[in-house]
């Protein structure tokens, strides 16, 4: 038995699912998949993977590390479009970054924001050079 086969599904816990949907949806773009209970958003993403952002005032924001994170080709205009959209990329640590908060490692380039409840959430654009 394995699991390398499987289907896998991001999950994050926000403490409001409306104010959690004005984000991933007004902010990201992100579009919810019909049906579902009330408390749950599940997004439909590239190459046939979900993300699920559910209602639990007692997980949400708990996690310092990334919850979810995009691989997307056409790098630098999505990340303008998010940045114009409102969201805010932060600089992590001590490295190096440019204006926008995108840090590069080599050809590999990533950009993390938080949701409103602190959930990590990250965009890179796939490459591993100099990683």
């Amino acid at each position: 038995m394995s699991l390398s086969n499987a289907a896998v599904r991001a999950t994050i816990a926000v403490t409001d699912i409306a104010r959690a949907g004005e984000f991933y949806e007004g902010r990201l773009g992100l579009r919810p998949v019909a049906g579902g209970p009330e408390f749950v958003r599940i997004y439909a993403c590239g190459e046939g993977t979900w993300l699920q952002v559910y209602e639990s005032p007692e997980h949400a924001g708990k996690g310092t590390a990334t919850t979810a994170s995009w691989t997307v080709e056409d790098f630098d205009p999505t990340i303008d479009a998010l940045v114009d959209a409102g969201v805010k990329f932060s600089v992590t640590g001590d490295l190096a970054a440019d204006d926008r908060g995108v840090h590069a490692f080599g050809d590999h380039r990533v950009a993390w924001c938080a949701d409103p409840d602190g959930n990590v959430l990250a965009i890179d654009n796939g490459q591993t050079g100099g990683m």
